[in-house]
């Protein structure tokens, strides 16, 4: 598929979900839509390289919240206590960094004790 229809489509879907003000500046809208309409083929190295950088930032942008924690704290979290395990014996536990589930339960739990101790240190001390 062509980077420019590529592009398109990112913008397409990034504008239905109301993140293509938020994620991007001006500049940034500015040289997607002139490249959308005045470019066939991405020649520049330059310009692929900005575009890059574009896509980047909206694709992370249109990533629900959960997944980038999966990836950001649950897989990190998976691999270290992985090999903490591993380091008590526990020879299969190098699996744990590929589980897709335990690294969400790992960015559920990271989430849910960040959120109590951000309520219970706005409660008053007694």
């Amino acid at each position: 598929m062509n980077y420019c229809l590529r592009l398109a489509a990112l913008k397409l879907r990034s504008m239905r979900r109301g993140i293509w003000h938020r994620a991007l500046t001006q500049l940034e809208r500015a040289q997607v839509d002139l490249t959308v309409r005045m470019v066939k083929i991405v020649r520049s190295p330059l310009l692929a390289k900005v575009l890059d950088k574009i896509v980047d930032k909206l694709t992370s942008a249109l990533q629900s919240t959960v997944l980038r924690l999966i990836i950001s704290v649950g897989y990190p979290e998976a691999l270290k206590l992985g090999r903490v395990a591993q380091s008590w014996g526990h020879n299969s536990a190098h699996v744990w960094a590929q589980d897709s589930k335990f690294a969400r339960f790992l960015a559920i739990m990271y989430v849910n004790s960040s959120t109590i101790q951000n309520w219970s240190a706005g409660l008053p001390q007694v």
